[in-house]
C-alpha cells in the first residue's frame, strides 16, 4: 500500500530534523559552518491551506523550537487576526522558513541572512510535499525571492506594494509578499499606511476563509 501524505511528511520531519549540512559540510567551507549545533524548526502539515514562508528562526525562536515564538511572531498573528492556538494549530498554518536553523549574528549584534545550504537542499521538497496549499505568505525579501522568483524586484517595498499583482497570478499557490514584521521595519509600516489600509484587510480575510 502507497505511503500516505503524512507519512510521507513525518519522513521528511525527521530527515530535516537530522539535517546538520550546515555545521558539517557548509557551501562556503569550513569556515562558514554553522557555529552552534542545528536546531532545524519547521512545521509541516498534510491540511494546512496556509504557508508561512518566513527568513530563519531567531534566537529565541531557537531555544524554544516554537517558530514565530517572538515579538515578531506576535506582529505577524496582529497582521493575520489570529490568536496562539490558531496560528499554532498544523491543520491551519505550515511555517517553513527558508533557512530552518538560528543563522548566529554578525558583527553589529543583528541576525545573519538565512543559511544558503537550506533552500537548494530542502525547498522545492518541502513545497511538493504540501500541495494543498492555497496561499504562500512570502515573508521579507528572501521568500519572496524564492517563491516569485524572476518576477520578484530586488526592493522589499516595490514586491509588497505590488502585492495584488503576485496574489492574483492564475498558475500555483497565490502568493502575498509581506515585509518581514520585525520592529525594525516599524518606521515602514508608519511609510506605507496602505499596507494597514488595504493589504491587511484583504489578508484577513483570506486567513478567514482558509482556515474556517
Amino acid at each position: 500500500m502507497a505511503d500516505s501524505v503524512e507519512d510521507r511528511l513525518q519522513a521528511l520531519r525527521a530527515a530535516i530534523a537530522a539535517c546538520r549540512v550546515c555545521r558539517d559540510d557548509p557551501a562556503r567551507g569550513l569556515a562558514h559552518r554553522l557555529p552552534h549545533e542545528p536546531r532545524p524548526v519547521t512545521v509541516l502539515s498534510a491540511s494546512a491551506r496556509i504557508l508561512i514562508a518566513g527568513q530563519a528562526p531567531g534566537l529565541r525562536v531557537h531555544e524554544s523550537g516554537l517558530p514565530f515564538n517572538d515579538a515578531s511572531g506576535d506582529r505577524l498573528r496582529q497582521w493575520l487576526a489570529v490568536d496562539r492556538a490558531a496560528f499554532y494549530a498544523p491543520q491551519n498554518f505550515a511555517i517553513v522558513p527558508m533557512g530552518f536553523c538560528f543563522p548566529g549574528y554578525d558583527s553589529h549584534g543583528s541576525d545573519l541572512p538565512p543559511r544558503g545550504e537550506c533552500a537548494p537542499l530542502w525547498r522545492r521538497r518541502v513545497v511538493e510535499a504540501m500541495p494543498q496549499i492555497e496561499l504562500v505568505l512570502a515573508v521579507g525579501h528572501y521568500a519572496q525571492r524564492w517563491h516569485l522568483g524572476p518576477d520578484c524586484p530586488k526592493s522589499m517595498s516595490e514586491t509588497v506594494g505590488n502585492w495584488q499583482h503576485y496574489v492574483r497570478r492564475n498558475s500555483g499557490s497565490a502568493i502575498l509578499p509581506l515585509p518581514h514584521p520585525s520592529w525594525r521595519n516599524t518606521g515602514w509600516l508608519r511609510r506605507n499606511p496602505w499596507f494597514e489600509a488595504d493589504l491587511l484587510p484583504f489578508l484577513r480575510e483570506r486567513v478567514r476563509a482558509l482556515i474556517a
